[in-house]
């Protein structure tokens, strides 16, 4: 199902002189680097960690690598454009923010920073299930932002759950699918970082010696809103990040199935998109079984540790697909990784973590920063691969490197 076409707010004009610290961020990979100085060790490890040995994590990476780019010459590239319409919208970049649990303990009301700052840059934002800010709250100052649902493990919840995204006022709906079980994330444990979170020694001191986030994101947290819960999870609010039932809230799902995706598309009225799909059949049923399209996605090597790139699956699904969109996130760090995505059938792609650790470093305005620096390398690529709107990528503009 597609939605009524909103009108995209204008971009504003870059500041005219960036905060010094936002001015030496030139990639999304520097927005890394910084988060790593600002945030404390188990929040940063959160973030960044996978699952096991990050085999999926690095292929992610690398498989982009394996693409050249064989570029034409001699093209009239001045009237390039990198605007798509998807589902019925017009965007004004063919990337957007990928769903980031509990973004708040990156950057004071981290979900809203990334969903404001999308809406003003003219691209989608996905709310993550697994966020400290209410639903309600996101969209209502950014209108627009999607929502991701991780399934709880009875059809009443999930009916409950469907039913207030809908009554806030959601549009597309993004059903994750590939956590049935919860992953091993030793990355977590020997970072520090656990569910639910602990106070400990080492958390205390890595707080204390990151004022910064301490005053500016955690203690502003609490004095302004108290302690954080998992607000999404359910048609009610979730328990505190501290609470020893988080560990509860998050199982019982391994017994979900097609039968209940075709239970949500019965009482979704919007878009719904199917998020985790790495194989073809999948993709098949998922179309049978009612889906506006699907996003390609290894949870960016959180979950099954050895899984196959997004970017290796994209083909298979695509062609799997039929007319059904298909996007993918995982792995995109650079400009040409968007347009190596789209080349080989990608309808949009999503970018996670250096968003995450944009907001950390500069709040909404490092977020804007980055979907600018992001914009113009896809914008620089295009004209040097003789490209002048995303319908001509394709796949003879790669080559095995």
């Amino acid at each position: 199902m597609t939605t009524p076409p909103l009108a995209t707010p204008a971009i504003p004009a870059a500041p005219a002189r960036l905060p010094r610290t936002l001015a030496r961020m030139l990639s999304l990979d520097d927005f890394e680097a910084a988060a790593r100085r600002r945030l404390p060790r188990p929040i940063f490890g959160y973030v960044a960690g996978a699952a096991e040995d990050n085999q999926s994590l690095l292929a992610n990476r690398q498989a982009f690598g394996r693409y050249a780019f064989q570029p034409r010459v001699l093209v009239n590239v001045s009237g390039r454009s990198q605007h798509t319409e998807l589902f019925g919208r017009r965007y004004e970049s063919p990337f957007g923010i990928a769903p980031m649990g509990i973004s708040a303990l990156s950057a004071y009301r981290g979900d809203i920073v990334l969903a404001r700052a999308a809406r003003e840059q003219g691209i989608p934002a996905i709310l993550s299930g697994t966020a400290l800010i209410a639903l309600e709250d996101v969209i209502r100052e950014a209108p627009g932002t999607w929502f991701q649902a991780y399934l709880p493990g009875d059809p009443a919840r999930i009916d409950a759950l469907i039913a207030r995204a809908a009554r806030a006022g959601y549009e597309t709906l993004v059903l994750t699918v590939d956590i049935p079980v919860s992953a091993n994330r030793e990355n977590n444990v020997r970072t520090g970082f656990s569910t639910p979170l602990k106070p400990s020694l080492r958390l205390a001191w890595d707080g204390l010696t990151r004022p910064r986030w301490l005053a500016g994101t955690f203690l502003r947290t609490l004095l302004n809103h108290g302690m954080p819960h998992f607000e999404n999870s359910f048609a009610t609010r979730g328990a505190p990040i501290v609470s020893a039932s988080v560990l509860r809230d998050f199982s019982a799902r391994d017994h979900l199935n097609w039968e209940h995706v075709a239970r949500i598309r019965r009482q979704w009225a919007g878009t719904l998109i199917i998020k985790g799909i790495l194989h073809p059949d999948d993709a098949r049923l998922a179309r049978e079984h009612g889906a506006d399209g699907v996003i390609v996605s290894n949870h960016g090597g959180r979950q099954l540790d050895g899984a196959l790139s997004p970017l290796r699956a994209l083909p298979g699904v695509v062609a799997a697909a039929g007319p059904m969109p298909v996007m993918m996130d995982s792995g995109v760090r650079r400009g040409g990784d968007v347009l190596k995505a789209l080349a080989l059938g990608a309808r949009f792609v999503f970018v996670g973590r250096p968003f995450n650790y944009a907001a950390a470093v500069g709040g909404q305005a490092g977020v804007s920063h980055a979907i600018g620096l992001l914009r113009a390398e896809v914008d620089r690529n295009l004209a040097m691969l003789g490209v002048n709107r995303l319908a001509e990528l394709r796949p003879d503009l790669l080559a095995p490197a």
